[in-house]
């Protein structure tokens, strides 16, 4: 190759590391001043009405599905589910707008050859094991109430995207199942506190008018399928989390919404990981 062409190509490569370090240095000092800024302590009340609406169309949905053996997960890509391949799907509905809120929702499908719907429902309901399964995003998991399928959980959880965000969180867990080989599981947080100074003597969890508004709401859906030698594994989860504020959009949007589908990703490839061991 002539010097020429590939001199402008290592000056092309030069000039775009540096214009993505700049770009990585401002997203550091956006997301640290929108951090800076604690948000109320809860939603907007039209924000949680909204919210609530959206997760009624939703479990609506999924209890129709899960009424039947046919169709009891939604459809994907057979060839790309079969060959181990994880498929991610952003199931927002485009341009859905809450007042001083964002809402998420992301759908997660994989399969595990060799694996039991028997196997992954005791994974499901083994919550001390889940730092060991889900590190390190669950640092502590614990049951602190059970009747039968119904339980109540707590999970002190770390997200760490640039800025890491320590959570204590309480979930109404309801497990169900059609038969032997069909099953799935409903989680609906009942209290998200942020953590300041995890892990040290000063560790509190913040009062009202400190928090951020890095998670207001969680909602799980588990579905699961034993069949074809393995077991078939969707996730569908909605969050509902603080505005962004106002004129940092164009930067911080692209990291917002990455985080929901990081998260999910990461939950789906663990509990892959956890049923082939």
């Amino acid at each position: 190759m002539p010097r020429g062409p590939r001199r402008c190509n290592v000056l092309f490569m030069m000039q775009r590391v540096i214009a993505d370090f700049i770009r990585f240095t401002a997203l550091v000092g956006l997301l640290t001043l929108a951090a800076s800024e604690p948000a109320k302590a809860d939603p907007p009340e039209a924000a949680v009405t909204a919210f609530n609406r959206y997760i009624g169309g939703l479990e609506a949905r999924l209890a129709r599905q899960h009424s039947a053996s046919h169709n009891f997960l939604a459809p994907v890509d057979e060839a790309r589910r079969r060959r181990g391949e994880l498929i991610v799907e952003n199931l927002t509905p485009a341009g859905t707008e809450l007042p001083g809120a964002m809402l998420h929702h992301w759908r997660g499908t994989a399969f595990v050859p060799g694996a039991t719907a028997a196997e992954f429902e005791r994974l499901m309901k083994d919550f001390n094991q889940y730092p060991q399964h889900y590190a390190p995003q669950v640092l502590a998991a614990s049951v602190l109430a059970q009747q039968g399928d119904h339980l109540q959980a707590t999970m002190r959880v770390r997200q760490q995207h640039i800025i890491t965000v320590v959570m204590d969180t309480s979930y109404d867990v309801t497990f169900a199942r059609l038969d032997a080989q069909h099953g799935y599981s409903i989680s609906r947080s009942t209290r998200i506190a942020e953590i300041d100074s995890p892990g040290t003597p000063k560790e509190r969890a913040l009062g009202a008018g400190e928090e951020h508004g890095f998670l207001w709401r969680l909602n799980t859906y588990w579905s699961y399928e034993e069949r074809d030698g393995g077991v078939y594994m969707q996730i569908e989860s909605v969050t509902l989390t603080r505005g962004i504020p106002r004129g940092l959009g164009w930067a911080v949007a692209p990291f917002v919404e990455s985080v929901p589908r990081e998260s999910l990703e990461f939950t789906l490839r663990s509990t892959c990981t956890a049923l082939r061991r």
